[in-house]
């Protein structure tokens, strides 16, 4: 049951440094999963975030789900994300850093049928950063352009 969709945070790389990637599975109710399958989700103010030791994701925002009757989801509730031991004390040391912050890059559905998120530890860029990233998409752009005649 391998799904093309990917839902994705088009301002992470924009804003952010991306240092280390992870994977990590996601504790969703029955019309959530739903409504991530109908591509009903969005990244763009979502973080990541320690409490009591375990990482939640905040501020994903998902959809109602269009069929359900009577049971509606809070559509920005905290969400657990879930990961090895190893993998969450190594985050949780590293967040604590400074400048450095855990932020979600993508939703996917994995071959098994579940969703998964790919988070990232990054750091913040500076606005010259982001000028820099800017000119690098518009010079790689103008070289398509040049290729493609």
């Amino acid at each position: 049951m391998s799904s093309d969709l990917q839902i994705k945070n088009k301002r992470a790389y924009f804003d952010y440094h991306i240092l280390e990637k992870f994977i990590a599975g996601i504790a969703l109710l029955g019309t959530e999963i739903k409504s991530i399958r109908q591509g009903k989700a969005n990244l763009t103010d979502a973080f990541c975030t320690f409490i009591d030791n375990q990482l939640y994701i905040r501020n994903l925002h998902i959809s109602e789900y269009t069929n359900s009757s009577f049971y509606r989801h809070d559509i920005k509730r905290d969400r657990v994300l879930l990961l090895k031991k190893r993998e969450l004390k190594k985050l949780k040391s590293k967040g604590e850093e400074k400048g450095l912050t855990i932020i979600p890059l993508r939703i996917f559905i994995n071959d098994r049928g579940f969703a998964k998120v790919e988070i990232a530890l990054a750091q913040g860029k500076k606005e010259f950063d982001k000028r820099e990233s800017i000119k690098e998409k518009d010079t790689k752009r103008e070289l398509d352009r040049m290729l493609k005649k």
